[in-house]
Parts: structure tokens; C-alpha cells; sequence
């Protein structure tokens, strides 16, 4: 996973618990569950990187890299 992508997931999740918060008080249902999607949406971008960068060590230990 390239920096930029880190950079890009984590303010995504950042962004997504803000608006959960602000639904969660001014009682926006709408605002927070776009909020907790936002949240999800950064964790799955993270688990794909994480799932290449493991099928790349993978690769590297079998090609002897």
C-alpha cells in the first residue's frame, strides 16, 4: 500500500467517524449511517492492501526475492 493510499483511507475514516458523530447529536440518522458506510468502505480498502502486500511477500519468498 503506497502512502498515498494510507493517507487517502485514513482521512476517509476520519471524515466517516466526524459525520457519524454529527448524525449521533443533531440526530440525523441519515448523516451517521453515511458516516459508519464511510468508515467500512476506508476498513475493506484496508484489508485489500493489506491481503496484496501479504500476496507479495508470498511471491518474493517462493521466487527466492
Amino acid at each position: 500500500m503506497g502512502l498515498d493510499d494510507k493517507i487517502s483511507n485514513k482521512a476517509e475514516d476520519l471524515q466517516g467517524k466526524a459525520k457519524e458523530a454529527t448524525g449521533s447529536v443533531t440526530g440525523d440518522r441519515e448523516l451517521k449511517n453515511e458516516g459508519k458506510g464511510d468508515q467500512a468502505s476506508s476498513a475493506v480498502k484496508d484489508g485489500v492492501e493489506s491481503v496484496k502486500n501479504a500476496a507479495g511477500k508470498v511471491k518474493d519468498k517462493l521466487t527466492g526475492h
